[in-house]
């Protein structure tokens, strides 16, 4: 691989930040497309594929608000203002992507491996959106929790909702991310 290329993947990863303030546009459904095949390809033991993608588009976010003001509920909360609260975050990104997580009973695969598969994954999706020009935010929350929202999304009780992605178009420019030391996060291991 051409030394531009590994240097403008490496910018992709290095640059990758989590933008809270997100607006139109969101990308398009060849550009989500892109995105999912990149996910895809995260390491996943046994080919299980454990990972899926529900995609909450722009006039589906005042029904989504709704599903995630229920969630709430079915989790104990009884107070009007949390509730009323939680009805608008979807309007926080002009779309929303739930990554969810169908563990399956494997004798080779852990359910910590198809855990890790999905946030492989996950990563590979935002890394995908922002060389394609969006920004995102993954989000969980208390109402990823939630049986009821599990129940609506076709799951089983054991599978997890990974997250909430937010994603659109970064509002304002963001500084780079500072460089990290990477000594503090690294050891040479030595026969003891």
């Amino acid at each position: 691989m051409a030394d531009s290329k590994i240097e403008t993947i490496h910018q992709n990863i290095h640059q990758r930040q989590s933008i809270g303030q997100l607006i139109e546009p969101a990308p398009d459904t060849q550009q989500i497309e892109k995105a999912v095949q990149a996910a895809l390809t995260a390491p996943d033991h046994h080919r299980l594929k454990p990972t899926r993608f529900v995609i909450v588009g722009t006039d589906q976010r005042a029904a989504f608000g709704e599903f995630l003001a229920n969630a709430l509920a079915d989790l104990g909360e009884t107070e009007p203002a949390h509730l009323e609260r939680v009805k608008h975050h979807p309007f926080r990104a002009p779309m929303l992507v739930l990554a969810l997580t169908t563990l399956q009973d494997h004798p080779k695969v852990p359910h910590f491996e198809q855990i890790l598969s999905t946030g492989a994954a996950v990563q590979n999706f935002l890394l995908s959106l922002q060389a394609q020009g969006f920004a995102t935010m993954w989000r969980s929350g208390a109402v990823v929790e939630s049986n009821w929202l599990k129940q609506q999304l076709g799951l089983k009780e054991q599978d997890l909702i990974s997250g909430i992605i937010y994603v659109g178009t970064a509002a304002k420019a963001i500084p780079p991310r500072a460089e990290i030391d990477s000594q503090a996060f690294v050891t040479l291991w030595q026969t003891p």
